[in-house]
């Protein structure tokens, strides 16, 4: 069976000039498209987001998400690759060395992408802050059970929520004082979008953890954190994403450590001994 892309060749004759533009595109560049807001594809391909979004419709596509992960679902298979770097015929070791060393870039990147004004931002907003709703689902949820925990630790008053219809509840119901943290590397994550805009508008002050770039999610952050990933939207699991917002929030920690040093290792002793007393 034809994939994705083998699909656009057969029928790019037959396309609108500006479509054309948009499929020669993506021909060539299949395995950029998963990083390309739509956009960016209309600019590099010297079209418009009307003309992306007529060729997806042209195609049969549902709109410019489900082009991006059948195209990169296509991609993929015809490299016979995971993660977009790994292919299948590696050895353990070039597993091992690329699987490091993608996370280590994308630590050392995030490092220098980092706006250490924001990081400060999101640091005093905390610190201040009366409650700490966080938002994120799937693998970004597990990222905000570790803030959870690590604030918790210090006696800070926070919620992590996974569940949508509990992340509206959350949103609705948080006010000004409050920071509601999104965290979604695709910045489109929907469920989260839609928590973050309602706790904007009920007075919170929003955070974001993401990729960088202009995304739904940076429209309603307050205070926008930027990690680097150079993992595609299609993928096995989030690994270097992960790793970097991880990273992040390492970094918010030890910035809210620093700033109220006193108060904190109290309560980081009071939680170390309160885990270390247990016997089984």
């Amino acid at each position: 069976m034809a994939g994705d892309i083998e699909k656009i060749k057969a029928v790019i004759n037959n396309l609108k000039p500006s479509e054309k533009k948009v499929a020669e595109y993506i021909i060539k560049n299949a395995d950029k498209i998963s990083d390309l807001s739509i956009g960016e594809l209309a600019k590099n391909s010297s079209t418009s987001e009307a003309s992306v979004v007529r060729f997806c419709k042209s195609l049969g596509y549902r709109g410019y998400q489900d082009l991006k992960i059948k195209i990169s679902a296509d991609y993929t298979y015809r490299t016979k690759s995971i993660q977009g770097f790994v292919n299948i015929n590696d050895d353990i070791n070039a597993i091992v060395v690329k699987i490091s060393k993608n996370n280590m870039q994308s630590i050392e990147k995030t490092m220098d992408m980092l706006d250490r004004n924001e990081m400060e931002k999101a640091a005093n907003a905390i610190l201040n802050a009366n409650k700490i709703d966080i938002y994120g689902v799937g693998a970004s949820a597990i990222v905000a059970q570790d803030m959870l925990q690590k604030f918790m630790r210090i006696n800070k008053s926070c919620t992590a929520y996974s569940d949508s219809h509990m992340q509206l509840a959350s949103a609705a119901n948080i006010s000004d004082g409050d920071v509601a943290i999104g965290i979604s590397y695709s910045g489109q994550t929907a469920d989260t979008v839609d928590a973050l805009r309602i706790a904007k508008n009920s007075g919170a002050t929003t955070i974001c953890i993401t990729r960088f770039g202009n995304s739904p999610i940076t429209e309603v952050s307050d205070i926008k954190l930027f990690v680097y990933s150079t993992e595609a939207i299609f993928r096995s699991g989030a690994m270097a994403s992960r790793i970097a917002q991880l990273n992040v929030i390492d970094i918010l920690f030890s910035i809210i450590a620093c700033k109220k040093y006193e108060d904190i290792i109290k309560y980081l002793e009071n939680t170390s001994e309160a885990v270390s007393s247990r016997k089984y």
